[in-house]
């Protein structure tokens, strides 16, 4: 007799389909591994971006704990007038959740750089964001045929909701370390699991109380968690070139000046051939009197006939008659 709490298993043509929607699906994550340009870092919010973030992801568990403490309440309670046992909890899957979780934790923390605070702080993101990479897209596949007697609410109408909102605020979180970032090894391990799926629908996507429902199920999970993992891996920089740093603060060395301004100066860098002319920044400028029927030489500007003016009297407007715009 099917147990309470359980889901029943795909059969026939809907097996089929499922399958061939998680082989399309991991197909499409694939495909984005290859063509996407990876890897991708996260973009860090402000202050009260992480404010808000770390908010909406206390709200929403607050929310699902309430609402499953209010759905197991009455489930049991309708268990038990209607004559039946309360199922037995088995922990299955569980142990193999937290074990992960543990392990991926210490993997992270153990790394030699960044600092330890932002270290660890990734390490528990990381722990409790690769099970929702697992239930975010399999909670659609069984919340709609999970085993309820008559009268006991429906676990899609009033667990669901917050399950949805936790799992998403959950990955969210992720944006918060500087560490994270998306690589083509995040998208083949995920299309890995999701072809574990797929195996897994061909033999109806059943509870795993039995042998293999088990093994396929603690595959796709450990899949999850290696997923997550690939988020955190260190960018290896290019032969010849130096490691690319993992937090805003190595960004830059000089306290100051921004990458937009970085990258100004260094597109302001002229030719070597130099006649002894700097500009506001101190580089020198190039002359070349060959070229002065153009609107922009170099460091020069042509402000009429042959009067050529530097870039220092352009900003300071030194020479006379001749104002900035």
């Amino acid at each position: 007799m099917t147990q309470y709490a359980t889901w029943a298993s795909y059969g026939g043509d809907a097996r089929t389909w499922l399958a061939l929607g998680l082989v399309a699906a991991a197909g499409a994550a694939v495909l984005a591994g290859i063509r996407l340009p990876l890897p991708v870092r996260f973009t860090q919010p402000g202050p009260a971006g992480r404010a808000a973030m770390i908010m909406a992801w206390a709200t929403a568990i607050t929310a699902l704990l309430v609402c499953a403490a209010i759905y197991f309440r009455q489930a049991i309670y309708d268990i038990r007038a209607s004559g039946l046992s309360a199922p037995a909890l088995r922990l299955t899957i569980l142990p193999v959740t937290l074990t992960a979780a543990a392990v991926l934790f210490v993997i992270i923390i153990s790394r030699g750089s960044p600092d330890l605070r932002t270290r660890l702080a990734a390490a528990a993101i990381g722990a409790i964001a690769a099970p929702m990479i697992f239930e975010l897209p399999f909670d659609p596949i069984v919340i709609f045929r999970i085993h309820t007697v008559a009268h006991a609410p429906r676990p899609w109408a009033l667990v669901y909701p917050p399950l949805l909102l936790a799992e998403i605020t959950t990955l969210l979180l992720l944006r918060l370390s500087p560490m994270a970032r998306l690589t083509r090894a995040t998208f083949f391990s995920f299309a890995l699991m999701l072809a574990v799926w797929a195996a897994w629908a061909l033999t109806g996507f059943g509870y795993p109380s039995a042998p293999l429902p088990i093994a396929l199920n603690i595959t796709s999970k450990i899949l999850a968690f290696v997923a997550a993992f690939t988020l955190f891996l260190p960018q290896q920089p290019a032969p010849g070139q130096a490691p690319q740093p993992e937090n805003n603060q190595q960004a830059d060395p000089r306290p100051g000046v921004g990458a937009h301004t970085c990258q100004l100066l260094a597109d302001m860098t002229p030719p070597p051939d130099t006649g002894g002319q700097i500009n506001p920044f101190g580089m020198p400028l190039p002359v070349d009197p060959g070229r002065l029927d153009t609107d922009h030489i170099g460091g020069y500007s042509r402000v009429g006939g042959d009067e050529l003016m530097t870039w220092r009297d352009y900003f300071r407007g030194e020479i006379a008659g001749h104002q900035p715009p």
